[in-house]
């Protein structure tokens, strides 16, 4: 909020230069809370993946978080008044592939009842393919 203050500021003593450099930095900020949050919803993603793969099972809830986490990730992504996306497909492979070690690690503590640590449940499953089917349900979301 104190940047639209400033930003007031600045166009009204005309510093154009100032505003377009906080325009500019304030679209920065708004970039980084996207991915921050398309980050967070990826590792519930994941979490549930691994999961789904090591127990070779699934659950109601599971299915649901990973519903509505793939939901959240588009809706985050998605331009409200274009048709485009904040993330290319590229910077949100580059984000499943980087949330994966912390789901991993959350997943350890879940699946089994918590009883293999993450390097353990690490060996239970396949890492690529569960980034692999992450970016396909975003894919298919995106229809």
């Amino acid at each position: 909020m104190d940047e639209l203050l400033e930003l007031r500021k600045y166009v009204e003593q005309q510093q154009y230069t100032e505003s377009l450099d906080l325009i500019a930095e304030m679209e920065e900020m708004s970039h980084h809370d996207k991915v921050n949050k398309i980050y967070s919803f990826a590792r519930i993603l994941l979490i549930h993946l691994i999961k789904q793969m090591a127990e070779k099972r699934t659950t109601r809830s599971w299915d649901i978080s990973i519903r509505n986490a793939v939901e959240q990730i588009r809706r985050t992504n998605q331009h409200r008044k274009s048709a485009g996306s904040y993330l290319s497909q590229a910077e949100l492979t580059e984000v499943v592939i980087e949330a994966y070690d912390s789901a991993l690690s959350y997943a350890s503590l879940e699946a089994f009842g918590g009883i293999y640590d993450e390097t353990q449940l690490g060996e239970l499953v396949d890492q690529e393919s569960i980034q692999q089917k992450a970016l396909a349900l975003l894919k298919n979301s995106e229809k």
